[in-house]
C-alpha cells in the first residue's frame, strides 16, 4: 500500500479468483512453529560480517531501545527465523507489464465494484463515522479494501515476523525492514496482534488493507472499541484505520475529487499530459477536454492533470490533488489509476469507454531496448526491465518531443526507430555492426 511495496500488491492480485468471498474471512491457521533456513552469506556484508543470530540480537536491542519490552521479545523469538525464499522471493520479483485497460478491466470488475458497495451498505455506521471525521469518502476506503485482499478472503499466509527479519538481514532494504521488523514488535506489545496471529504477505504487509507494521502502528485505530486495533478481523477497525492513513498519512483533501474519466480532442497539447501538469479546469476545457459524453467540463480554477495510462489513443482522465495520495499508497501508475477508477466505479460512475480500436504496445524485449536507449541518451529509467514506469514514461515524454512526436508518454514503434537511427549515427564510423 506504500512506495516499499511498488507493485507487489497488485501482482498478487493477479492471483485473487473473480469469485473471491465478500465475506470477511478468518485469519489463516496458526503456523507450525517455523524453522530457519541457512543465512546467505551474502546477506551479512552489509553487517560488517555479523551472522544471522548476531544481527537479531542487536534488532532486538533496537526494539528494546524503542521501548518493546523484554516478555514481547521473548514471546516473538521463535518467529524471528530467516528464510531464503523470502529474499529470493524479493529479489526476483517481476513487476506486471500488462496494458491499463486489461489490468483494470480484471482488477475493477463489476463484482468488485458491487462488493464494495455492498460492504458500504453493511458497515455504513462505521463508513459515516470515518466520512465525517478523515473527510474520505466510503468509496475511496472500498476501493483499497477491495483491491487490497477482497474484503478479507487474500490476505496472505505467510508468518509476518519471518518476513520481515529476512527482509531485514538482506542488504537490498535492510535498515528499512529493521524498522518495520521493531514496529511489528510493538504492534505486539501493545495487545493488537498475537505472533502466531500475524499472517500476511510475503512482503511483511498486515491485515484487509495490507498495512506495513510502521503504518499499522501509526494509523491503526480501534474502531469497534474492543481495546484491539484489529485490521485482520475488524471490519470497523479495517475502515477507520484505512481512512486515518488516507487523510493523514496521504494528505487527503477533503470535499475535493480524485479521478474522473474525461475525452481529449486530437490537437491536445500532448507535453500538457502529465501528472507534474496542473491548470486549472477552465483551461482544460478551453483546450477541448469534455466530459465522455461531451458535456463541458466546470468552468473554475480547480487545478487538474490530464493522465493517460495508455497514450492519447487509449483512456483519459482528470486527475486531481487527492489522485496523488493513490500513487503514495503504491507508486505503479496502472495499480493508482486502477484504485481510482473503481472507487469512482463504486461512487457511481459510469464504465469507461473503451478505446476505438486497440492500443498498439511494444513487446516487452523492445520496451527493455527503449529503456536502454533511453539510459544511453542519459535518462534515469530506474531498473531496465521491460516495465513501464513513471520514470520510463517521463523519459520517453523528453525524446518525444526531441523527435517531434507526440508527447503522451506512450512508447511507440516509431519513436524506438527514432532512437535507433539516432543511436547508430551517433556511433563513429567503423564499429557498425
Amino acid at each position: 500500500m506504500v512506495q516499499t511495496r511498488f507493485l507487489i500488491a497488485a501482482v498478487a492480485l493477479l492471483a485473487c479468483s473473480a469469485t473471491a468471498s465478500a465475506q470477511f474471512a478468518p485469519p489463516p491457521a496458526k503456523p507450525v512453529a517455523p524453522r530457519t533456513t541457512a543465512a546467505s552469506p551474502r546477506a551479512a556484508s552489509c553487517h560488517n560480517g555479523a551472522s544471522f543470530d548476531r544481527f537479531l540480537a542487536d534488532v532486538k536491542q533496537q526494539a528494546v531501545a524503542a521501548g518493546v519490552s523484554q516478555r514481547t521479545i521473548a514471546e516473538a523469538s521463535p518467529y524471528l527465523v530467516y528464510d531464503q525464499g523470502i529474499v529470493n522471493r524479493d529479489r526476483g520479483q517481476r513487476v506486471f507489464g500488462q496494458l491499463f485497460i486489461e489490468f483494470a478491466g480484471r482488477m475493477a470488475a463489476p463484482y468488485r465494484m458491487q462488493n464494495g458497495q455492498q460492504h458500504i451498505k453493511q458497515y455504513a455506521a462505521a463508513f459515516a463515522r470515518a466520512e465525517k471525521e478523515y473527510g474520505v469518502p466510503p468509496a475511496v476506503i472500498a476501493a483499497f479494501w477491495g483491491l487490497e485482499s477482497d474484503f478479507g478472503a487474500n490476505m496472505g499466509n505467510l508468518p509476518t515476523l519471518k518476513s520481515l527479519v529476512s527482509l531485514a538481514y538482506d542488504c537490498r532494504r535492510s535498515e528499512m525492514f529493521v524498522g518495520e521488523t521493531i514496529a511489528a514488535l510493538k504492534i505486539i506489545d501493545r495487545g493488537d496482534l498475537h505472533p502466531d496471529e500475524m499472517i500476511g504477505s510475503w512482503a511483511g504487509e498486515l491485515g484487509q488493507t495490507q498495512f506495513l507494521p510502521v503504518h499499522y502502528v501509526n494509523y491503526a485505530v480501534d474502531y469497534d472499541g474492543d481495546g484491539r486495533r484489529d485490521l485482520l478481523r475488524s471490519p470497523a477497525d479495517v475502515i477507520g484505520s484505512t481512512a486515518n492513513y488516507i487523510a493523514n498519512g496521504l494528505k487527503w483533501r477533503r470535499g475535493e475529487p480524485w479521478l474522473e474519466e474525461i475525452k481529449v480532442p486530437q490537437n491536445l497539447p500532448w507535453d500538457k499530459t502529465d501528472l507534474t501538469v496542473r491548470e486549472p479546469r477552465s483551461t482544460w476545457a478551453q483546450l477541448g477536454v469534455t466530459y465522455p459524453d461531451g458535456r463541458p467540463l466546470p468552468n473554475d480554477n480547480l487545478a487538474a492533470s490530464v493522465l493517460l495510462p495508455m497514450g492519447r489513443n487509449g483512456p483519459a482522465f482528470m486527475a486531481y490533488p487527492n489522485f496523488a495520495a493513490y500513487t503514495e499508497w503504491n507508486n505503479s501508475l496502472i495499480y493508482s489509476t486502477t484504485a481510482g477508477y473503481l472507487a469512482s466505479r463504486i461512487a457511481g460512475a459510469a464504465p469507461m469507454r473503451k478505446p476505438s480500436a486497440p492500443v498498439a504496445q511494444l513487446p516487452f524485449n523492445e520496451l527493455k531496448e527503449l529503456q536502454q536507449l533511453l539510459v544511453r541518451a542519459g535518462f534515469n529509467v530506474g531498473k531496465v526491465d521491460g516495465v513501464l514506469g513513471q520514470q520510463s514514461r517521463a523519459a520517453v515524454k523528453a525524446m518525444q518531443i526531441k523527435h517531434g512526436l507526440p508527447a503522451d508518454s506512450w512508447p511507440t514503434a516509431e519513436l524506438l526507430a527514432r532512437m535507433r537511427g539516432a543511436t547508430a549515427q551517433a556511433q563513429p564510423v567503423g564499429t557498425l555492426r
